[in-house]
């Protein structure tokens, strides 16, 4: 796969997954409106599904900086930052995205953005610190290629999706748990309110299907090559690969719902540890990441 279709292909598969939301929440939606012969269960179920589809597409960046807590910075504050984040951009052709910083220890980044046009490349305190300049212009240029290859558009509105569908399995369980203790003696109302559990159990799954569908690691690699390609030099990103992964810092503002974001995982020794960490595994071995790039002739 090239960074063109690769490109083309995120954007389909952003409008597949806003379908998708559309689909089960206005289904949900029909089904309880039809439950209780309420039609205005439906119209909301509409009304809420069209809203944060919309918010996801054009405001989801603005949504995670705003939960990673990311600060923008300036030229005046950052200068050799900024004058490398420029040549890179004019180098790949890209507009030249914002730049955020995370006052976090772990050494990480992610890009986010819908296009090129709106991105922002968002860095660590430990990333700046920790690493080297060849090393930090490496991990620049895999999250600009994360931007031009459009990856940065259907990762960023699948972590609003996702945690909207979370939250509407956590309301239905609740609301489930809250039936099933009630003594109503009306039995349509308490089936009903008894059934919300048990959507609760089939909508949690489907939240971490979502990513595992969206996120394809191959992504990683891809984003590896084409920023190796930028720079002309491998080794300094497969460094950095290294210094990152081998840092044990934690990095507070991570959740498994953003983790997919980072260059890499951003759970420190958690990676293999219970079910729901595999399950939410969005990025490849860094072993095999480093041996790939090392690889490569340039």
């Amino acid at each position: 796969m090239t960074i063109y279709t690769q490109a083309d292909s995120n954007i389909r598969k952003t409008w597949f997954l806003l379908g998708m939301f559309l689909v089960l929440v206005i289904g949900l939606g029909y089904f309880f409106s039809y439950y209780y012969d309420n039609l205005a269960i439906l119209y909301i179920a509409v009304g809420f599904s069209v809203l944060q589809s919309v918010i996801s597409y054009w405001y989801s960046d603005k949504i995670i900086l705003a939960m990673t807590r990311a600060k923008e910075v300036d030229h005046q504050e950052n200068p050799e930052l900024y004058h490398l984040l420029e040549n890179l951009t004019i180098a790949s052709g890209l507009p030249q995205p914002k730049f955020y910083l995370l006052e976090e220890s772990q050494p990480n980044a992610f890009a986010t953005g819908r296009d090129p046009n709106h991105a922002a490349i968002v860095v660590t305190r430990g990333l700046l610190e920790k690493l080297e300049k060849p090393e930090l212009e490496g991990v620049l240029a895999h999250e600009l290629s994360h931007v031009g290859n459009r990856d940065s558009l259907v990762m960023t509105v699948t972590v609003i999706l996702v945690g909207i569908i979370s939250m509407m399995a956590n309301m239905f369980f609740r609301i489930g748990r809250i039936g099933g203790r009630s003594s109503d003696s009306d039995s349509k109302s308490s089936g009903a309110l008894a059934l919300v559990g048990l959507v609760a159990v089939i909508l949690t799954p489907i939240a971490a299907t979502l990513v595992q569908l969206a996120i394809s690691r191959k992504r990683e690699f891809l984003a590896d090559a084409s920023g190796a390609l930028l720079t002309r030099y491998p080794e300094g990103l497969a460094r950095a690969l290294e210094k990152i992964s081998q840092d044990s810092s934690p990095l507070r503002v991570a959740n498994n719902s953003t983790a997919h974001l980072f260059i890499v995982s951003p759970f420190r020794g958690k990676q293999t540890i219970g079910w729901l960490a595999k399950l939410f595994s969005t990025h490849p071995p860094i072993k095999e990441r480093i041996a790939a790039l090392r690889r490569i002739g340039i």
